[in-house]
C-alpha cells in the first residue's frame, strides 16, 4: 500500500500569503512595531488613492482636451511644426532641451560633410575610368579632385568617427537606422550614409544632458558637460576652416550639382553657419533648433495648456506627431477616432523628388494620395482639416533657379513658372481633392507655410489655436 502523502496548507503554496505572513518566533515588541509600520503604510496608500480619486474627479469636470494630429509624409515638416508649438506655448521646456539639440546639430554638420565626401568619392571613381565615347575629357577633368581637395578630404575623415560616436550615443534600445528620405528624380539609386532614426518613446535627450542631483540651475550652460571627453565640439571647432573651404570649393559645388544633391534644401543644413555652430561653448538658438534634423519613429504626444482668445478660460491641448514613412502609416488609423483637428503637411517644394522607400513615386503625387485617403475617411468626417502647403521658401528658390513645375507635373501645362501661379494651382488641386472625396461638405483651411520661419508660423498657429478654441467653446455652449 503506497505511503500516504500529507497535503500542505494553501497558504504554504501561495507566495503572496507567505510574503505578508508574520515572521516566525516574532516577539510581542516586534509585533507592535510591525503593526505600527503596516498602519503607517496603509495611511500613505489610502492618501495616494484619495489623491488619485480627486484628480480623476477633477479631470471629469474639466473641459475635454483639444486633440490635434500632425500628419504628412516623412520630412514634410511635422516635427518642426511641433517645435513651433512648443516654442510658442512651452518656451521654458523648449529651451531646457538646448543641450540635447546641440548634439543633434553637431550630428547634422558631420552628416553633411559625410554626404559631400561620398559624392567626391563617386566623382573620383568616375574620373578614374577611361572616358566613354559620349563624354569629353574636358568635362571629366572639370570634376577631378585637385591636391587641395584631396588634402581637405584626408583632414576631414576623422569627422566620420564623430558621426559614428554621436549615432552610437543616440542608438538606445528602440532606435534604428534608415536611408535618407529625399532623393531627386534625376538620380538613380545609390549608396549613401545611413541616417539615424530615434524612437519617440526613447529618452534620447538624456544622453547629451549632464545629470546632477543637486542641480540648482536649468540654464543650458549648466546642462552641457563641457568636460565630456566624447563631446565633439573641440574637433569641430578645429575643423571649421577646412569644412568651410570644402563647402565653398567650386569643384565640390559642381560635383553636388552634377549628382543633384541639394544640401541647402535639406533639414539639418548648417554649412552656411559653421562659424556659429562650431564655436567653442556653442549653445543653439531657437532658429537652430527649429532647423535641426532628427528622424523619429513611433508616436509622440505633447500636452500644453493654452488660453482661449477671450482670455476667460484655458484649455488643454494634446498634439500627436506620428511617423510619415510608408511602413508607419498603417498606425495612423488608430488615432482617427477621437481627434478634433488634423494638420496635414504637404511639402510642395518636393515636386521634383521621389520617396526613398519607393523611388518610383513622386513626393507630390504621394502627398495627393495621402490627402485623398485622409479627407475621404469616414472616421474623420467631423474632424477639422487644416492643410499646410509647406516649405514655400524652397519652392520659391527652385522655381527662381529655373526648375520647371511642368516638367514633373504634366497637368500644370504652360502656366507661368512663378511661385504665385504654382502655389495657386497646387492649392486648387488639394481643394478639389477635398471637395470630391469628403463624405460631408467641409471648409477648406489652407495655409502656405515655412515651418522654420517662426514669425509667419506663429501667426498661423495662433490663428488655428483660436479657431479650435472657439469651436470647442461653441460645442460646450459657452459662447454663441
Amino acid at each position: 500500500m503506497p505511503a500516504r502523502v500529507s497535503r500542505r496548507p494553501m497558504e504554504d503554496l501561495d507566495p503572496i500569503s507567505n510574503a505578508i505572513a508574520p515572521p516566525q518566533n516574532e516577539s510581542p515588541e516586534e509585533r507592535d512595531i510591525r503593526i505600527q509600520k503596516e498602519r503607517a503604510a496603509k495611511q500613505v496608500s489610502d492618501a495616494i488613492d484619495a489623491e488619485l480619486s480627486r484628480e480623476q474627479a477633477h479631470e471629469k469636470k474639466r473641459p475635454k482636451p483639444v486633440k490635434i494630429l500632425l500628419l504628412g509624409q516623412s520630412e514634410s515638416g511635422k516635427s518642426t511644426t511641433l517645435k513651433n508649438f512648443q516654442l510658442m506655448y512651452e518656451p521654458k521646456a523648449f529651451r531646457a532641451e538646448r543641450a540635447s539639440w546641440r548634439a543633434i546639430i553637431q550630428l547634422n554638420v558631420v552628416r553633411s560633410i559625410h554626404i559631400i565626401l561620398d559624392a567626391m568619392a563617386r566623382a573620383q571613381n568616375t574620373t578614374d575610368r577611361p572616358p566613354s565615347a559620349r563624354s569629353s575629357m574636358s568635362s571629366q577633368d572639370s570634376l577631378r579632385l585637385d591636391a587641395e581637395l584631396v588634402q581637405l578630404k584626408m583632414r576631414l575623415l576623422p569627422l566620420l568617427e564623430v558621426e559614428k560616436s554621436l549615432m552610437m550615443r543616440l542608438s538606445l534600445p528602440g532606435s534604428t537606422e534608415w536611408e535618407p528620405t529625399e532623393r531627386p528624380l534625376t538620380t538613380s539609386k545609390r549608396r549613401q550614409s545611413k541616417e539615424i532614426a530615434v524612437n519617440s518613446t526613447v529618452a534620447w535627450k538624456a544622453a547629451f544632458t549632464r545629470m546632477a542631483e543637486d542641480r540648482q540651475s536649468f540654464d543650458t550652460d549648466h546642462l552641457i558637460d563641457w568636460d565630456d571627453p566624447e563631446d565633439p565640439g573641440v574637433l569641430l571647432h578645429g575643423s571649421n576652416d577646412d569644412m568651410k573651404r570644402l563647402w565653398a570649393h567650386p569643384t565640390v559645388q559642381a560635383i553636388l550639382d552634377k549628382q543633384s544633391i541639394r544640401l541647402q534644401e535639406s533639414a539639418g543644413f548648417f554649412l552656411d553657419s559653421l562659424d556659429e555652430v562650431t564655436s567653442l561653448r556653442y549653445i543653439p538658438t531657437d532658429d537652430h533648433i527649429l532647423r535641426a534634423r532628427l528622424k523619429t519613429l513611433g508616436v509622440s504626444e505633447h500636452r500644453m495648456r493654452l488660453t482661449d482668445p477671450t482670455g476667460g478660460m484655458s484649455r488643454d491641448f494634446r498634439i500627436f506627431d506620428v511617423g510619415g514613412t510608408r511602413s508607419l502609416r498603417a498606425a495612423w488609423v488608430s488615432y482617427f477616432d477621437d481627434m478634433d483637428a488634423i494638420i496635414f503637411l504637404a511639402p510642395i517644394s518636393a515636386f521634383d523628388q521621389v520617396l526613398a522607400e519607393e523611388p518610383t513615386v513622386n513626393r507630390l503625387a504621394d502627398s495627393y494620395k495621402l490627402w485623398t485617403s485622409i479627407v475621404s475617411n469616414k472616421l474623420l468626417q467631423h474632424t477639422n482639416m487644416i492643410l499646410f502647403l509647406n516649405k514655400v521658401d524652397i519652392m520659391h528658390a527652385k522655381l527662381a533657379s529655373g526648375i520647371r513645375l511642368s516638367d514633373f507635373v504634366d497637368s500644370y501645362g504652360r502656366r507661368p513658372n512663378d511661385f504665385d501661379s504654382a502655389s495657386r494651382y497646387l492649392k486648387k488641386q488639394f481643394n478639389s481633392i477635398l471637395k470630391q472625396n469628403s463624405p460631408v461638405p467641409r471648409i477648406f483651411y489652407c495655409h502656405l507655410t515655412n515651418a522654420i520661419d517662426t514669425k509667419s508660423t506663429r501667426f498661423v498657429l495662433a490663428g488655428i489655436k483660436d479657431m479650435l478654441m472657439r469651436f470647442h467653446l461653441q460645442e460646450s455652449h459657452l459662447i454663441l
